[in-house]
């Protein structure tokens, strides 16, 4: 199990607060998609490496959403905060 990832050549942690810009393409239209909050998990190897990112949206809501590394569409990610983690995997987030 993996605890780092290198994105873009940031080094993203289990635990981390990131910011995620990603290009959306909606007809001819192109716009910048911001998705922030903590990394709760890394998984896979090498090619096939993905990393999930869970916020709480409005009204209390929780989103999550999983990013390939190699998703070419990740235009710039950026680590508000790094905060140590003691487990490779922040399910117990989901309960709390």
């Amino acid at each position: 199990m993996a605890n780092t990832v290198l994105v873009k050549d940031i080094k993203i942690c289990v635990g981390d607060l990131v910011k995620i810009s990603q290009t959306v393409k909606e007809k001819d239209k192109e716009r910048v998609s911001l998705f922030d909050g903590r990394v709760i998990s890394i998984k896979g190897r090498s090619p096939n490496k993905s990393f999930t990112v869970r916020k709480i949206g409005v009204d209390n809501i929780a989103v999550e959403k999983i990013f390939p590394v190699n998703l070419p569409s990740i235009s710039k990610v950026e680590v508000k905060k790094s905060i140590p983690a003691r487990r490779a995997k922040l399910y117990y987030l989901r309960n709390g």
